[in-house]
């Protein structure tokens, strides 16, 4: 439902200002959290969780932006919004220090916002190097447009380089999706060491969001006990939804749509409609900031 306010031009189509948000209107009951989606492995599920769970958040009417941070693109494939043309990105955020506001694209859910990612993301980490503050390229870019969203998703790369550090310095929690295969747990020690080594250097206030099981299949003695190790190893930072294994949920990227728009009936929609409402019920215990208005677009 909108609750009005202005628009402006943007590259597809009108991007619309919503009303003043409940912080502004000094009811204080909203959320801004920036969360970075990560697992140095790949094939877990971080691009399907930033991309489902930002337009489940939007379908409730929470003001999101997704950052594909990845240089693969694929969370900007994902939502139709591949370029066929140069157009500025996340890349010239971090690398040419061009303002994330000036990058954004609307998408087709009035609530949700996308900062895209090019090829040009693959040289990132390599112009980086020498560069002063080189960790915080994108936090201070997200610092200026944040508390105009309920909720900020970074999509990272499956490595623990410098745009997934940077990733962990922008953000507030790390939600980490992890596969129910035999290896689920492998590698992990190695994110934690860089979670920690980023909270005591780079981001003191940055916590473990959640622990995600992707790819679940309820059926089999495997799931199970991979389950039952992950919920053993992160406790109550495991949320309780579960992403099943879904044919529609692997269809939806190649239409450029995220579940709830391609089939909101399936299994996978009702998972991530389900793990939206677990993020959301966080609000209600006071945790994040609050949300101001999101920026026109490009």
């Amino acid at each position: 439902m909108s609750t009005g306010g202005g628009h402006a031009p943007g590259r597809h189509g009108l991007v619309c200002y919503p009303a003043a948000s409940s912080r502004e209107r000094g009811t204080g009951d909203s959320v801004g959290r920036i969360i970075a989606v990560a697992n140095q492995k790949g094939g877990v599920g971080k691009t399907t969780t930033a991309l489902n769970l930002g337009a489940s958040l939007a379908v409730a009417e929470r003001r999101v932006l997704v950052v594909d941070a990845d240089p693969q693109g694929n969370l900007t494939s994902g939502l139709g919004r591949k370029a066929r043309e140069p157009r500025p990105s996340v890349y010239d955020v971090i690398v040419g220090e061009q303002p994330l506001e000036d990058v954004l694209l609307a998408t087709d859910l009035e609530h949700l916002w996308l900062a895209p990612s090019d090829r040009n993301l693959t040289g990132a980490e390599v112009e980086l190097v020498p560069v002063e503050r080189r960790e915080f390229r994108l936090r201070e870019p997200l610092a200026r447009v944040a508390s105009r969203f309920d909720y900020v998703l970074i999509d990272c790369p499956p490595s623990l380089g410098l745009l997934t550090v940077n990733a962990l310095v922008a953000a507030a929690g790390i939600l980490v999706p992890l596969q129910c295969e035999y290896f689920a747990l492998e590698g992990i020690s190695e994110l934690v060491s860089t979670l920690r080594r980023v909270q005591r250097s780079l981001n003191p206030s940055l916590e473990i969001e959640g622990v995600l099981l992707t790819m679940v299949d309820e059926r089999t003695n495997l799931t199970q006990q991979v389950a039952g190790e992950i919920r053993g190893y992160f406790k109550e930072k495991v949320y309780r939804t579960s992403i099943p294994r879904s044919i529609r949920l692997g269809e939806a990227p190649s239409f450029g749509k995220p579940i709830v728009l391609y089939d909101i009936r399936s299994k996978g929609a009702e998972a991530y409609l389900e793990l939206a409402r677990e993020v959301m019920s966080h609000e209600e215990k006071g945790t994040g900031q609050g949300a101001q208005r999101p920026p026109a677009g490009s």
